[in-house]
């Protein structure tokens, strides 16, 4: 009966909560229930307007790879599959998140311009976390989120960032994490990785920023058998002058799939033909100014090379945003997309090029 109660009571809470939030203008709204436990939603509205103009298939956004055709095209569209909703659930030491967007077929989406634009939803998070133990799917260890670049492109330089998101196991003690995590071999032997990818990261942090170390060890499946890849990184965000800061990201090594958003591989053949470890180095810089206290801008570029494919992509970008309110911001950059050493599906072209100019709207909930 007791238990009933208290289902009632919780029940209660949360339903007259609901109705509070709908108008508020708050960004993150947290209903606490009894217990000390709590619930919070957050998310974005994001709407993007995006034109781009070069020899690369226009996508929603550019990561490390794309189509390279024979000759330039134009496109046009309007986007609005970054918006994403997610909710963090607290009881005592135990916090569970689950978070969604709405490119759930790749960068498309999955939707069509014909009829409705529809996109289907795509989990991100979806993660428990006890004091210093962590569970599930997220942000790969290996990765510096705050070290990302500001930018209207979902990303900005994704084609030289770490950015992968997979289930694991995190271990944390202050600076230092731990963990085991899934293992893929990008252009290997799909479905044979027997054994997890390892990850260890050490961040610095002060009122100065932060910067963190990290290094991953892989035992990669191809063809020929098995490679053995170990790969680094380090990246920071440094506080400059007033507001701004600097970002940055340096990869070296057997990093793969780690880095780039598949600009690098795992495994490539080598000058014998045979199946080995691919070598990538890659480097992200970024510098967000601001203008006003409501009003900045971020430049920012990021270049990828590998060894044995010769692969060579690169990304620059320039915005400025406003804030008309602290949830409400428009966006405006332009900015360059190059895949250098890259053929068209016919072989009559070398090189893909293209740039764009896009206008975000984002409405933080």
């Amino acid at each position: 009966m007791f238990k009933n109660s208290l289902f009632k009571v919780k029940k209660l809470v949360l339903a007259t909560s609901l109705l509070a939030v709908t108008g508020a203008a708050n960004a993150g709204y947290t209903i606490t229930l009894d217990d000390g436990d709590s619930i919070t939603f957050g998310g974005y509205i994001k709407v993007d307007a995006r034109y781009t103009s070069g020899n690369i298939a226009a996508n929603d956004y550019w990561y490390g790879g794309g189509t390279v055709l024979d000759s330039d095209i134009s496109n046009f569209g309007f986007a609005a599959n970054e918006t994403r909703f997610n909710t963090k659930y607290v009881h005592g030491d135990v916090t569970g998140f689950i978070e969604m967007d709405f490119y759930g077929d790749a960068v498309s989406g999955g939707g069509n311009e014909i009829i409705s634009n529809s996109s289907k939803p795509r989990l991100r998070h979806a993660f428990v976390k006890y004091k210093n133990v962590l569970v599930g799917q997220t942000w790969t260890t290996f990765q510096n989120t705050s070290s990302l670049a500001e930018a209207a492109d979902f990303g900005g330089p994704l084609v030289a960032s770490a950015f992968i998101r997979q289930g694991q196991v995190r271990y944390t003690n202050g600076g230092l994490q731990l963990s085991i995590e899934n293992p893929e071999t990008y252009k290997g032997v799909h479905g044979d990785d027997s054994v997890p990818d390892f990850i260890g990261k050490y961040t610095f942090k002060g009122d100065w920023g932060n910067v963190s170390v990290s290094g991953l060890a892989r035992q990669l499946q191809t063809l020929d058998g098995s490679e053995s890849a170990i790969g680094f990184g380090i990246a920071g965000r440094i506080n400059t002058f007033g507001k701004d800061d600097f970002r940055f990201q340096v990869h070296g090594g057997h990093v793969g799939r780690y880095v780039g958003v598949t600009a690098s591989t795992d495994v490539a053949k080598n000058s014998n033909g045979s199946w080995a470890a691919e070598e990538t180095t890659s480097i992200m810089v970024a510098y967000r100014h601001f203008w006003t206290d409501d009003m900045r801008s971020t430049a920012f570029y990021g270049n990828t090379t590998t060894d044995l494919r010769d692969t060579d992509r690169s990304h620059w970008g320039v915005n400025i945003f406003k804030n008309v309110t602290k949830q409400l911001s428009f966006g405006l950059e332009v900015g360059n997309f190059e895949m250098a050493n890259t053929t068209s599906g016919s072989g009559n072209t070398m090189g893909g090029d293209s740039n764009y100019v896009q206008f975000s709207t984002k409405y933080v909930l």
